[in-house]
């Protein structure tokens, strides 16, 4: 499991030491999967390889929920620290379907926004909810505007990456009108996300981040 960690993304690290430790090894096993389907798209020049890897995990982790896991760590980690908890690896292999709409382009429009937004961040977040013994459904909107600020980082059209960062800042911001309590390591995630649509100074961002770690506002 600490390999895992060790190769996850500066804010997921963030994300998962801020859980309780015997819910890190669960929310990092989480944000690995969905980190790995973003290294197969990023890398498919082919769309049709791309597929090829995202169809071997779907099928990988579908078999979770009959047979123990191969050889594989990601996948022998997502057995241990995540079925546990009532997720399902159907439920795993569903995560697959956002990335692949990037196979076939960026969307482009609020409703392909909004299709992809729910397919990868919301419904990685109210999984992460589920390890996380939080209200699973409550966080799907902080996933998807979460998911859609990642997407604007990416895009290399300044016009429509403008357009996606003001979808995600509007659904950030009704994800952050209330308090968070029991899934604020998945919270910070998201925050970390909405921070990054502003101008804020550094410092400025490390106060907001320490504050909500210790109000959950």
């Amino acid at each position: 499991m600490d390999s895992i960690v060790e190769d996850l993304t500066p804010d997921r690290e963030i994300a998962v030491a801020s859980a309780a430790p015997t819910d890190r090894g669960g929310l990092a096993a989480l944000l690995a999967l969905d980190q790995r389907f973003g290294a197969i798209v990023r890398a498919a020049r082919d769309p049709m390889i791309g597929q090829m890897r995202l169809t071997w995990w779907h099928d990988a982790l579908a078999r979770l929920d009959q047979a123990p896991p191969p050889a594989e760590p990601l996948l022998q980690a997502l057995a241990a620290e995540v079925l546990p908890h009532g997720v399902t690896g159907a439920e795993l292999a569903m995560l697959v379907e956002g990335w692949e709409m990037l196979l076939e382009g960026m969307p482009d429009d609020p409703a392909g926004f909004d299709a992809y937004a729910a397919a990868r961040g919301g419904a990685l977040f109210a999984l992460a909810g589920r390890v996380l013994g939080a209200d699973a459904e409550a966080l799907r909107t902080a996933g998807q505007g979460w998911a859609l600020a990642d997407l604007a980082s990416h895009s290399s059209d300044d016009a429509l990456a403008g357009e996606i960062r003001r979808h995600a800042d509007d659904l950030l911001q009704r994800a952050f009108a209330n308090r968070w309590d029991a899934a604020r390591a998945v919270g910070i995630l998201a925050l970390l996300a909405r921070l990054a649509l502003g101008d804020r100074s550094p410092l400025a961002k490390s106060l907001i981040v320490v504050r909500f770690r210790m109000t959950g506002r």
